[in-house]
């Protein structure tokens, strides 16, 4: 016998270990969320040309109004709501291209903190289509 004592190395099964077809399940579960948040933002952004419409009838202050468009900029990890009238840009909100959150923006690269709105919500994504404001009022901490 040696004068060492044997190792005994053994290793037990992980709870957590996934095979390839959890993996897979699951990357099909994000791909589809992140195909629906870029559903629900175009949703958004026609939600907001539609009220900028009914609620200024083409004009303001008496004068003709902007025609202002919405549209999402895709970032890294956000998609940027743009306004654009007439070549002058300005961040509308922002949402997260994974989760599907909405957040004000506080500059044209940044959202403020804190999450106003979350798309995967069915309330909250209905209310928020109903009631989005062109000038952003929805978008105050609540």
């Amino acid at each position: 016998m040696p004068p060492y004592a044997p190792i005994i190395v053994s290793y037990a099964s992980n709870p957590m270990s996934t095979t390839f077809a959890d993996y897979a399940a699951q990357q099909d579960a994000r791909n589809t969320i992140q195909l629906n948040v870029r559903k629900w933002t175009l949703m958004l952004c026609d939600a907001l040309v539609d009220n900028f419409k009914s609620r200024n009838h083409g004009k303001v202050g008496g004068y003709d109004a902007p025609v202002y468009k919405f549209y999402p900029e895709e970032g890294r990890k956000y998609f940027k709501i743009i306004m654009d009238a007439h070549g002058s840009r300005s961040v509308h909100a922002f949402v997260d291209k994974k989760t599907g959150e909405v957040y004000k923006s506080a500059s044209f690269k940044a959202p403020a903190k804190g999450v106003r709105y979350d798309l995967r919500i069915i309330e909250q994504r209905e209310w928020l289509l109903q009631h989005a404001d062109w000038a952003g009022g929805y978008l105050y901490a609540r």
